[in-house]
Order: C-alpha cells, then sequence, then structure tokens
C-alpha cells in the first residue's frame, strides 16, 4: 500500500464516515504525501474519476473499503469508463470485533446508531436476537460515548428488547485500544474515546462467555 500512495500523483482521503484517532499531518509525515480530505459528495459524484483518466489517484477509506456501496459504484463507473482500478484491502471493524472473542459467524446485520430521532435500528437488533445472533452497532459520527449509550438503552426499552451487558470496542487496532463489556446502565458512566462501536451479544457459547467476562 505504502508503494502505491508514494506513486500517486494525488492522495485524497474520505472525512465523513469516522472520527480519525489521529491528525491528518501525522499521516501525511507518515506517507510522505499531502492528502486532501473529502465529503461524500465528492464520493458519490464520482468526481475523482475525472481527474484519474490521465493522473495516478488515490482515495483512502478508513476501514474497509468495499464494505460501502458508495465505493462499490465508483468502482463501477470507474470501470465503464475504462479507468484502471485496484483495491488494497485494509483492516476493518468487521474482522476486528473478533479480538471480543465473538465467534465471527455467529454475528447477524450489521446496523448504525443515528445521531437523531430515530429507532429503527432496533428492529435488526430484535431479528438478530431472534436467531440467536450477535449484534454489531456502528455509531454515528460525532456522537459522544455516552449520549450513544444513552440512547440505546432508551431505544431499545421503547422497543421492549431486554439489554443486559453489551460490549464496547473503543479504539481497535490502536496502541490504546479498549474492550469493555457489562451492564449499559455502569458502562454508560464510563469514558471511551472515539473511535468506538457496540455489540449486544446473543446466547453466548461457554468460549465467548469466558473471553467477555475478562473485560469486564
Amino acid at each position: 500500500m505504502g508503494k502505491a500512495i508514494e506513486k500517486a500523483d494525488k492522495v485524497y482521503i474520505e472525512n465523513y464516515t469516522v472520527e480519525f484517532p489521529y491528525k491528518f499531518s501525522e499521516l501525511e509525515k507518515e506517507i510522505n504525501q499531502e492528502v486532501v480530505p473529502v465529503d461524500r459528495n465528492f464520493v458519490e459524484s464520482f468526481k475523482v474519476l475525472g481527474e484519474a483518466k490521465s493522473k495516478d489517484i488515490v482515495l483512502l477509506v478508513y476501514g474497509s473499503p468495499l464494505a460501502a456501496t458508495t465505493h462499490i459504484s465508483l468502482i463501477q463507473e470507474a470501470r465503464k469508463r475504462k479507468i484502471k482500478v485496484k483495491v488494497l484491502h485494509n483492516a476493518s471493524i468487521l474482522n476486528a470485533i473478533g479480538e471480543t472473542g465473538l465467534q465471527l459467524y455467529k454475528f447477524g446485520k450489521t446496523t448504525s446508531l443515528p445521531n437523531l430521532d430515530a429507532d429503527s435500528y432496533i428492529d435488526v437488533v430484535k431479528s438478530n436476537l431472534s436467531i440467536k445472533a450477535h449484534t454489531l452497532i456502528l455509531v454515528d459520527i460525532g456522537m459522544s460515548f455516552n449520549d450513544a449509550l444513552r440512547k440505546l438503552e432508551k431505544d431499545c426499552r421503547n422497543k421492549n428488547v431486554k439489554l443486559e451487558k453489551v460490549v464496547i470496542c473503543e479504539r481497535l487496532g490502536l496502541k490504546d485500544s479498549h474492550i469493555h463489556y457489562g451492564d449499559i446502565s455502569k458502562l454508560k458512566k464510563q469514558k471511551a474515546k472515539a473511535p468506538f462501536c457496540i455489540i449486544i451479544p446473543s446466547e453466548l457459547h461457554f468460549l465467548e462467555k469466558e473471553v467477555l467476562e475478562g473485560f469486564s
């Protein structure tokens, strides 16, 4: 990946999906390239493809580059325009959560906790629980840890979902990462740095339970 960035004529980086755990200046120093932050509109409008016709362009994505349909659409449009595309796969929260001890094949549909007055994401949680599947909840950018847990607790109560113990994955993949496990009533009084996500576990295998208890 480093060589691809070094050879690039221009490097863009998405800045709308996650609160970055580092400064862009630190990244620029690491890769020895200037990075240009771009928003969702820039990516979804395919503006980058205009430059990519004649230049070597890199679009950096935090996490998995193909987890969002936006990037699949971008690749398809590039191919239609006969623009060569190379995908360099990255670490993702979708596999990093294996550090919790929860078995990845026991996860159901992933959902997002929105930073607005909506609770439809709880329907995904209910559906997953009905088939004894764990739920990974991604948290909207800009939402604080305590606000996220308070909203989750309230929305579960309003939707008649019995919320017991939850898992908090804090800054996974970084030096100061932490995994928290316990009652939401206690966890919401603690602090956690972004980026973080929440897991609502379903029925636990004895080994899953043993690993999680170590994070209590």
